[in-house]
């Protein structure tokens, strides 16, 4: 038995294959040391078991998640690893049925089937294999293997024999298109095409002179070619012509003897190298993020579009995919370039092809690839097939796929109606088909309903257009009646359907079948006045009088439906202001109660003339205070029925969305994240009066689990919109303003003081407030308070107590205060001095 290794990323990985074919198909089996102590194989028996039961694990994971990329990967590793190549090349394929292999995978594979055959055993299909890996992506040792093996494995061309030849030579043109033009590595295959061709040049016989001569012109020919192509070598390339010349007796310093036009291509091709130097250099650099290396390609292929060479654009666009495969940015602007530039058909169709392969998850290309093979002409069935694929992709939000059946609803459209030839098979049924199909796909909530509107609109449009079959145009307004009866924009477009087609009697009686339904906002006032302007413009008076006469009675009815609800609005507005009020006059009572039993001398300092001095007061008092860790009685009362109305939401499991489009409702939401799953409620933000929808809301999850799906959707669009989706946390909001009260206050008194001992503060001499002649003539609000030193000089002191002092006009602020004594008046001989005195 032999065994032959096979080198992958710096591991070896060893297969063991034996002349018995059989024993190959099987995989083979692990070589086992002979002279191994017992311990050893135990411990390589164990390591076997480990490694099948994994195997297995990911094959079953496999079966549940086809389209994981990372499990294939890592499944085909494994089995690489174990050598059991049957169920590797069945785990291959089916990788491959899902999505491409990457350059380096594809090299693996063919190396491994390669080192696993004789040079004449299933080349045909290893030559299958290597077509295959080629086709998917650019990359250059993975063509120099192919030609490599078939000089090696072909008898024909190994032998040199004629057909061989010309197998070969259309095999390297094959190559030198697809990657000539490389600019760092496009040499390796030009190289390899000039040393097969010298190597038939040396099995030619010396006596056909003639021969000869044509196998030189024909070397000749691709240096020539090769020296007009601008490579990184292209000195090198230079030197090596020169010196096949002079092998062929010709002496040539640079270009003597060569066309004019040979070195002005070769001149040309030089100053190309000099210009995207830079550029390659940038490529070259594999230390950079992969943000700012693709960057540097689209900025080489922008160099490359302005010098108008469609091949060297493509190639270049070749690479940046090859190292991106997965960029939709790039795949669109490679797409949308050979479909608008180049416009060759099977060049069109093998990049969107591989396109959708790559990105199967962006809808924009699915539509552009339908849309170019209309432009191709191509057959229904392979536009059937390519929507068919479509469909089965997974798209991030329901709109891709509305697009989608649009999209195929179009070109059938367009080419049914065509003056062309309509091909065979190709009728109305399908396009009633895949509007049924799209029907039976949405739910009604993933969808706007401006979208719906259009999307039914022209399906009963087509229906009498097309289809020449009114009734079913009827049908399909009736079926969207029936999902969505209650908004007025569909019986409006029904009704518009009638009229355009002239059917004024039809158009009366759905009128008159939705006048009495009830529409969302004042849908239900609104084709009351539209069946009126209706029948002035299309009906008799007769018919005008009998729309009056029913629209009558109902616009009453709604108008009186509209006065009980503002009736209860304001009814509602005005129980809320009187419940305030009276809570602020109980709040006044307990105060005056509370003042009442204060001790004389501190009853007139803080005892006003009117009632609503108190609650001034004490709201001035805190404002010079500073703390924030008092409010007034009536703000307390307000606050705490606010608490007892307004529910409150922990939010320990919450996503907050912002930037929804204001169409956007509950069912939308709920439809957004069906595929995380877990929504418990949702609360939509609106405004406080209109009750206009904000753009924002609360999304509840049961578990973290479902939440951090949720999150994960972030900048997918809902409606057309991006969503920015965060987990809520109003803890640090809460914490941060309330951190400041809460450190200053007592925990064992709370965060308020109580009325009396503001009263007693006060009561201490200076923090004596007094009112501020702001008030108005008429005004029954209390004005702010100020204190006594910061008085205007023309303030109003009526009605302050006799306690309180003003000061004389140039009394500094500085100058403390000093307070005297009340006098004792006994008669009222000492209290007329008094009054002489002052």
């Amino acid at each position: 038995m032999e065994q032959r290794s096979v080198k992958s990323d710096g591991d070896d990985i060893k297969f063991e294959t034996s002349r018995d074919e059989e024993a190959v198909a099987a995989g083979g089996a692990r070589s086992l040391d002979g002279g191994s102590s017992p311990s050893s194989s135990d411990s390589e028996s164990d390591e076997e078991a480990a490694e099948e039961l994994q195997i297995e694990t990911l094959a079953k994971q496999l079966e549940e998640r086809p389209l994981h990329y990372e499990l294939h990967v890592k499944h085909i590793q494994c089995l690489r690893k174990v050598g059991d190549i049957e169920k590797l090349r069945q785990a291959r394929e089916y990788m491959n049925k899902y999505f491409p292999l990457s350059p380096k995978m594809w090299q693996e594979w063919t190396k491994d089937e390669v080192s696993l055959s004789a040079k004449s055993e299933n080349f045909e299909e290893i030559e299958k294999l290597y077509e295959r890996g080629v086709h998917e992506y650019l990359f250059v040792p993975l063509w120099c293997d192919y030609l490599g093996f078939v000089q090696e494995h072909d008898p024909l061309v190994s032998e040199c024999a004629p057909a061989g030849v010309s197998k070969m030579r259309t095999l390297f043109e094959r190559a030198i298109t697809a990657s000539g033009l490389h600019f760092s590595e496009g040499s390796k295959v030009w190289e390899a095409y000039r040393e097969f061709e010298q190597a038939v040049f040396l099995t030619i016989d010396q006596s056909d002179n003639e021969e000869k001569v044509k196998q030189a012109q024909r070397i000749q020919a691709l240096f020539h070619r090769q020296l007009s192509v601008p490579l990184i070598n292209i000195k090198c390339t230079l030197t090596d012509y020169n010196l096949w010349e002079a092998e062929q007796g010709k002496v040539n310093f640079e270009f003597e003897g060569v066309p004019s036009n040979i070195v002005s291509a070769y001149q040309k091709a030089l100053e190309m190298c000099n210009a995207r130097a830079s550029y390659e250099e940038q490529l070259s650099n594999l230390d950079v993020y992969d943000i700012d290396r693709l960057q540097h390609f689209m900025n080489y292929i922008k160099l490359e579009e302005s010098c108008c060479d469609p091949a060297r654009v493509q190639v270049l666009y070749e690479r940046a995919v090859t190292d991106f495969p997965v960029s939709t940015d790039l795949w669109l602007a490679y797409t949308s370039y050979v479909d608008r530039t180049l416009k060759v058909s099977n060049i069109v169709k093998d990049v969107y092809s591989r396109a959708t392969r790559n990105c199967t998850w962006i809808g924009e290309l699915w539509v552009n690839y339908m849309l170019a093979l209309e432009r191709m002409s191509a057959s229904e069935k392979e536009q059937s097939t390519v929507f068919e694929r479509a469909i089965q992709s997974s798209f991030p939000n329901f709109k891709e796929y509305f697009n989608l059946f649009l999209s195929r609803i179009d070109g059938l459209r367009r080419r049914i109606s065509s003056t062309v030839t309509v091909e065979d098979g190709l009728d109305y049924s399908l396009i009633r088909e895949i509007f049924q199909r799209a029907v039976d796909y949405f739910p009604p909530h993933v969808i706007s309903i401006d979208d719906l509107l259009h999307f039914y609109a022209y399906w009963a449009h087509l229906e009498t257009t097309l289809g020449k079959d009114l009734v079913a145009a009827r049908g399909v307004w009736e079926s969207f009646i029936k999902k969505s009866g209650s908004l007025l924009e569909v019986w409006q477009g029904y009704i518009a359907m009638e009229v355009r087609m002239g059917h004024i009697i039809e158009a009366r009686s759905i009128y008159k079948r939705g006048y009495s339904r009830r529409f969302q906002g004042v849908g239900s006032e609104a084709i009351c006045y539209s069946w009126l302007r209706f029948e002035r413009q299309y009906g008799t008076l007769d018919d005008l009088d009998h729309a009056v006469k029913k629209v009558t009675p109902r616009l009453q009815e709604l108008m009186a439906y509209k006065r009980q609800q503002d009736s209860k609005g304001s009814s509602l507005s005005t129980q809320k202001h009187n419940s305030v009020s009276e809570d602020s006059s109980q709040k006044r009572k307990s105060n005056k109660s509370l003042v009442s039993k204060l001790p004389p001398s501190k009853k007139r300092k803080v005892a006003p003339t009117k009632s609503n001095s108190v609650k001034g007061t004490i709201k001035d008092e805190e404002s010079l205070q500073g703390t924030g860790e008092h409010k007034t009685n009536v703000n307390e009362a307000e606050d705490s029925k606010s608490n007892k109305t307004k529910p409150s939401y922990a939010d320990k499991c919450t996503a907050f969305l912002s930037n929804l489009s204001l169409e956007a409702n509950e069912n939308h939401i709920r439809g957004f994240f069906t595929d995380s799953g877990g929504v418990t409620s949702i609360r939509l933000l609106r405004e406080r009066f209109s009750g206009k929808p904000r753009g924002l809301a609360y999304v509840d999850f049961s578990d973290e689990k479902h939440l951090a799906a949720a999150i994960a959707k972030n900048k997918q669009k809902l409606l057309g919109k991006k969503l920015s989706i965060s987990r809520s946390d109003p803890t640090q909001g809460r914490n941060k303003s309330f951190s400041d009260s809460t450190a200053r206050s007592d925990p064992t008194q709370g965060q308020k003081k109580s009325f009396s001992d503001s009263i007693n503060s006060r009561g201490r001499g200076k923090g004596e407030l007094i009112r501020r002649d702001q008030q108005g003539p008429g005004e029954g609000s209390t004005a702010p308070m100020a204190r006594e030193e910061n008085l205007p000089a023309r303030s109003n002191t009526f009605a302050t107590p006799r306690s309180v002092v003003a000061k004389p006009l140039g009394w500094s602020t500085r100058e403390a205060r000093v307070d005297e004594p009340a006098e004792k008046l006994n008669s009222n001989d000492e209290f007329r001095q008094l009054l002489l005195k002052k």
